[in-house]
Protein backbone atom coordinates (compact mmCIF):
# COMPACT_ATOMS: atom_id res chain seq x y z
CA UNK A 1 0.00 0.00 0.00
CA UNK A 2 1.38 3.17 -1.03
CA UNK A 3 1.08 6.71 0.83
CA UNK A 4 -0.63 9.29 -0.40
CA UNK A 5 1.72 12.20 -1.71
CA UNK A 6 -1.51 14.64 -1.26
CA UNK A 7 -1.14 14.29 2.36
CA UNK A 8 1.63 16.79 4.40
CA UNK A 9 3.87 14.98 6.44
CA UNK A 10 3.32 14.82 9.99
CA UNK A 11 6.00 17.40 11.21
CA UNK A 12 4.30 19.64 8.83
CA UNK A 13 0.91 18.87 9.85
CA UNK A 14 1.54 19.90 13.63
CA UNK A 15 0.97 23.38 14.85
CA UNK A 16 3.93 25.52 15.65
CA UNK A 17 5.45 24.78 19.26
CA UNK A 18 6.82 27.95 19.64
CA UNK A 19 5.19 30.16 22.11
CA UNK A 20 3.47 33.29 21.54
CA UNK A 21 5.17 36.74 22.23
CA UNK A 22 4.50 37.92 25.74
CA UNK A 23 2.17 40.70 26.39
CA UNK A 24 4.19 44.17 28.05
CA UNK A 25 3.13 45.45 30.29
CA UNK A 26 3.28 49.08 30.33
CA UNK A 27 1.95 49.96 33.25
CA UNK A 28 4.89 49.86 35.68
CA UNK A 29 8.88 50.10 35.23
CA UNK A 30 10.77 46.82 34.55
CA UNK A 31 12.55 45.15 38.01
CA UNK A 32 15.87 46.08 38.14
CA UNK A 33 18.51 48.51 36.76
CA UNK A 34 17.43 50.54 33.55
CA UNK A 35 20.43 52.32 33.00
CA UNK A 36 23.75 52.56 33.45
CA UNK A 37 25.60 55.95 33.49
CA UNK A 38 29.05 54.96 34.81
CA UNK A 39 29.80 53.44 31.50
CA UNK A 40 29.85 56.14 29.63
CA UNK A 41 33.62 56.67 28.54
CA UNK A 42 34.59 52.89 28.54
CA UNK A 43 34.97 50.94 25.56
CA UNK A 44 32.16 49.01 24.16
CA UNK A 45 33.12 45.39 24.63
CA UNK A 46 33.81 46.56 28.35
CA UNK A 47 29.78 48.19 28.95
CA UNK A 48 28.68 44.92 27.22
CA UNK A 49 30.41 42.43 29.66
CA UNK A 50 29.22 44.67 32.66
CA UNK A 51 25.70 45.28 31.42
CA UNK A 52 25.79 41.16 31.15
CA UNK A 53 26.74 40.81 34.22
CA UNK A 54 23.42 42.49 35.93
CA UNK A 55 21.33 41.24 33.34
CA UNK A 56 22.16 38.36 31.09
CA UNK A 57 18.80 38.28 29.88
CA UNK A 58 19.18 41.48 27.60
CA UNK A 59 20.42 41.62 24.09
CA UNK A 60 23.30 44.03 23.79
CA UNK A 61 23.50 45.94 20.47
CA UNK A 62 26.43 48.71 19.54
CA UNK A 63 25.57 51.06 17.64
CA UNK A 64 28.00 53.03 15.06
CA UNK A 65 28.44 56.87 14.94
CA UNK A 66 25.34 58.37 12.69
CA UNK A 67 24.17 55.14 12.46
CA UNK A 68 20.40 54.55 12.28
CA UNK A 69 18.09 53.30 14.57
CA UNK A 70 14.60 51.99 14.96
CA UNK A 71 12.10 53.98 17.13
CA UNK A 72 10.71 50.61 18.96
CA UNK A 73 10.84 50.15 22.85
CA UNK A 74 12.62 46.93 23.68
CA UNK A 75 12.47 45.61 26.84
CA UNK A 76 14.63 43.34 26.14
CA UNK A 77 17.46 45.79 24.47
CA UNK A 78 20.07 47.85 25.22
CA UNK A 79 21.64 50.07 22.38
CA UNK A 80 25.35 50.80 22.84
CA UNK A 81 26.11 54.55 21.28
CA UNK A 82 30.17 54.37 20.87
CA UNK A 83 32.09 57.17 19.21
CA UNK A 84 34.69 57.17 16.51
CA UNK A 85 37.32 55.45 19.09
CA UNK A 86 34.72 52.72 20.51
CA UNK A 87 33.70 54.08 23.72
CA UNK A 88 30.49 54.98 24.90
CA UNK A 89 29.15 58.07 24.15
CA UNK A 90 25.60 58.25 25.17
CA UNK A 91 24.32 56.59 28.79
CA UNK A 92 23.49 53.04 27.89
CA UNK A 93 19.92 52.49 28.94
CA UNK A 94 16.64 49.94 27.89
CA UNK A 95 14.84 50.28 25.57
Amino acid sequence: MSEDPKKLPDELSKESSSAPSPILDWSSQPAGKTSWPELLGVTAEEAEKKIKEEKPELKIYIVPPKSMVTMDYRLDRVRLFVDESGKVAQVPRLG
